[in-house]
């Protein structure tokens, strides 16, 4: 796993932030923490597109990676509930950078 982040720190030319279990840090379900989350950034409705969501209640489990790989404007975030997977997500994302 180590050498994962450390791929995609070095696919990034900002920074890399990597949250597990947020939601918990406020006392809330995952679906009211992506709810809030979108909500508060905009972006109502995008979490009814997240698949992985069913897997993130099942295991009471959210992982939240948020990585600029080109400018520290630009951003995406990826979501699951496995860390590998979701690192080999913004993996495969940032590579298009490059």
């Amino acid at each position: 796993m180590i050498d994962k982040i450390k791929k995609l720190v070095s696919l990034c030319n900002a920074s890399v932030n990597i949250e597990i279990n947020p939601h918990r840090d406020y006392y809330q379900t995952i679906e009211q923490y992506l709810y809030n989350e979108h909500k508060n950034g905009g972006n109502d409705g995008e979490m009814e597109h997240l698949d992985v969501l069913p897997g993130m209640i099942e295991a009471d489990t959210m992982v939240r990676i948020q990585f600029y790989p080109t400018t520290p404007v630009g951003f995406y975030v990826v979501y699951h509930h496995d860390i590998e997977k979701a690192l080999d997500e913004c993996i495969e994302i940032a590579e298009q950078y490059k």
